[in-house]
């Protein structure tokens, strides 16, 4: 409890205008349904995809950059004020991000579909932009020291994989035209570490010492396994990067086994948490919460199997997909189902002028299409990309795409419920 009572402590205080947090969540919301319906579109070439541009690789995008960045910076300008007890010094760069971020995201996919390197690096300075000045107010909040040092620890390591990632993702975009780099592939395996394990991975695992405890209403994490768990996901971050980079398959296997025992230390204290929580009736948001958990463990069991060479059909790409739409993308509509609710509690008001209850600001029957729809699509499309099935990737993508639909009806009935005048 008394975890949640210092995240909550004074959190009123802290807010920022709900046009900001809440116009990055939308913007993800209409992001995710672009990218399933590119799954749709690139089915024919999904499972056999190696990088390059394409369909495929402007689907990837849509998802990293549309979605996972976009909410990332949505949650981290609203939850880090709050979680460090200290309030944004300027809010005009937490706007400006989002302007860069979304023509930026935009260019730069179109550029991938037509493989036209001039509208990459259009996009590449836009979103580049976007993430630095994101990288320095976050770097800012950060830097004072407060009661929730391993979840800035977190925030610290995240921002360091994206700034390796940018530079690795620039690097990308130039060897396009000059082919400068030695080993394409490798760097692009490199770049992926970082963005999704380091950067993703690092504020999923940072904020889920926060908002889980929160939802559960149970006690501190104990700090030894915590930081435990934080220094092993930070040195599988390191090795998986060199390995990637430099084609080290013994630092790969090695940072494969480190992410596994820190993933192990996370899901104990995550265990910890529900198991003494108070409250025992999660919803819906759980199941999703769990299946990405689940995902996580098998991605990185499959993971360490393609590092010692077992064969597995188009292993490469069902890690991939694991990696992006298996775990981060389940755990990320996870856990808005419950962000978006309680914040929009925090700002919205009911009758009489009270505070709006979050049964009034959730729809229910959306979120359940989306949870068959976006299960069944992980599925289906996992069992796409290991047939080789261009079909069966297709349906499972057009499963992701009415999920995404139904996600995007729940976000913008609250998005409407708060624009609407009290009573």
């Amino acid at each position: 409890m008394a975890l949640a009572a210092t995240f909550l402590g004074g959190a009123k205080s802290r807010l920022l205008p709900a046009s900001i947090p809440f116009r990055y969540f939308a913007a993800a919301a209409l992001f995710h349904i672009l990218a399933w319906l590119h799954f749709v579109l690139a089915g024919s070439e999904a499972a056999a995809f190696t990088g390059g541009p394409g369909i495929m690789l402007a689907a990837i995008h849509l998802l990293t950059l549309g979605v996972f960045v976009m909410t990332a910076m949505g949650a981290a300008f609203q939850l880090l004020p709050v979680a460090t007890q200290r309030p944004l010094a300027r809010i005009w760069p937490a706007r400006a991000c989002f302007w860069l971020l979304v023509p930026g995201t935009l260019v730069l996919v179109h550029g991938m579909e037509t493989a036209s390197t001039p509208l990459m690096h259009g996009g590449a300075v836009l979103v580049t932009a976007s993430l630095l000045l994101f990288a320095m107010v976050i770097g800012f909040n950060l830097r004072i020291k407060n009661a929730m040092a391993v979840v800035a620890a977190h925030g610290w390591g995240a921002l360091a994989s994206l700034l390796v990632f940018v530079v690795l993702a620039l690097a990308l975009i130039a060897d396009f035209d000059s082919g400068f780099l030695a080993d394409h592939s490798a760097t692009a395996l490199a770049h992926m570490v970082l963005a999704a394990f380091g950067f993703m991975g690092m504020l999923a695992f940072g904020f889920s010492h926060v908002l889980i405890p929160m939802f559960a209403l149970s006690r501190t994490f104990p700090p030894n396994i915590a930081w435990a768990q934080f220094w092993l996901a930070s040195t599988a971050v390191v090795l998986g990067g060199y390995g990637a980079i430099g084609g080290n398959s013994t630092l790969l296997v090695l940072s494969v086994c480190f992410a596994l025992a820190a993933t192990t230390a996370y899901l104990w204290l995550m265990y910890r948490a529900l198991s003494s929580g108070m409250r025992k009736r999660l919803g819906l948001s759980f199941v999703m919460i769990k299946a990405s958990w689940a995902m996580l463990v098998i991605c990185l069991l499959l993971g360490l199997a393609l590092t010692f060479g077992f064969a597995v059909p188009n292993g490469s790409v069902l890690f991939g997909f694991l990696l992006i739409a298996g775990w981060l993308l389940t755990f990320l509509t996870g856990v808005l189902q419950r962000i978006l609710p309680f914040l929009a509690s925090m700002h919205a008001t009911g009758k009489g002028g009270k505070p709006a209850m979050l049964s009034e600001l959730t729809a229910n029957l959306p979120l359940k299409i989306h949870a068959v729809c976006h299960c069944g699509a992980v599925l289906v499309c996992s069992a796409g990309i290991i047939a080789g099935s261009s079909n069966l990737i297709r349906g499972g993508a057009t499963l992701g795409t009415a999920g995404a639909l139904a996600f995007a009806i729940f976000v913008f009935l609250i998005v409407a419920k708060l624009r609407k005048p009290a009573i």
